[in-house]
């Protein structure tokens, strides 16, 4: 038996204890993180000397406006994706517009509607007749190339940095709207903090969204190809993810050190989710897929 997943994925370090693996050799593909970003931990070496300062978002939010194209009026900067979603369901309420739909969200009797964009668990982007009074775009420069979908007037958009650039620990995330005021004042002070804004400039200057795109869609159809190879046939994806039923996956898989995403917290029992991997984890999983039998 290994640890029960959690309910957003990045089980890997608890099931490296429990199995008495390394963690760093963990292929933990149960996180849906861009395979193709530049070394975060390189890059971050450059600005340790942030820690020693009071974070200011002034910088950071200019030039994320800047890459967006909008005004920097309408954007807050977020300690992750999870508070931009945080603070706009404690400001807006709402519900989500169709299940399955990310847990985060809110479920309430009425009020504004939200939806991923692509769907998180599905994958699949929305068409440009499909619209949402809040949209969560964490993936969707990872499934388009472009920032935002920016065609619903009057819509808010949350987004995450930490998927982009594959640093979930750094915690960068943002929200857009054309009144995001209403959101800053509930948020807590300094809550960015200050390495993650020293960071970003960087940061941006390094993204690439449409080479990055064209890459996660060339490896995603080589993971489709690996699971096809072992009678796991995936649904249809524009994001940087598969999701197929294939129950007791994540059991076989945890033993090889590779970790895919149980989706019961979506209400889909039985179904995993695994995020396109870089070129090692490509092999890691082709190799554990022959070791874990039927």
């Amino acid at each position: 038996m290994i640890p029960a997943p959690g309910r957003h994925g990045g089980d890997g370090p608890a099931v490296a204890r429990h199995l008495g693996l390394d963690p760093d050799r963990i292929v933990d593909l149960s996180m849906t993180l861009n395979p193709f970003a530049p070394d975060i931990a390189a890059l971050a070496r450059r600005h340790l000397s942030a820690l020693r300062q009071y974070p200011d978002v002034t910088h950071a939010t200019a030039a994320l406006a800047h890459a967006i194209g909008i005004d920097p009026a309408r954007l807050l900067l977020t300690n992750g994706g999870s508070e931009a979603i945080t603070l706009v369901s404690h400001v807006l309420g709402g519900t989500v517009a169709a299940e399955p739909e990310f847990s985060l969200h809110p479920r309430g009797d009425d009020g504004p509607r939200w939806r991923s964009n692509p769907n998180n668990p599905t994958g699949r982007l929305a068409g440009p007749d499909e619209h949402a009074d809040v949209w969560d775009e964490a993936f969707f420069p990872l499934a388009t190339g472009r920032w935002t979908r920016g065609d619903d007037d009057g819509a808010v958009v949350v987004g995450s940095l930490t998927k982009l650039f594959a640093c979930p620990g750094l915690r960068l995330g943002y929200a857009l709207s054309d009144d995001v005021e209403r959101f800053a004042v509930a948020q807590p002070a300094w809550s960015v903090n200050g390495l993650a804004l020293a960071l970003l400039p960087e940061l941006l200057d390094a993204a690439d969204l449409d080479g990055w795109r064209a890459a996660i869609a060339v490896r995603r159809e080589q993971l489709a190809a690996l699971l096809r190879q072992h009678d796991i046939d995936p649904q249809p994806s524009d994001a940087p993810w598969l999701i197929a039923e294939a129950p007791g996956l994540r059991e076989r898989l945890a033993p090889s050190g590779v970790i895919v995403r149980d989706c019961a917290s979506f209400g889909l029992p039985g179904h995993v989710r695994i995020g396109v991997p870089d070129d090692d984890g490509l092999a890691r999983l082709a190799e554990a897929l022959s070791c874990a039998g039927p």
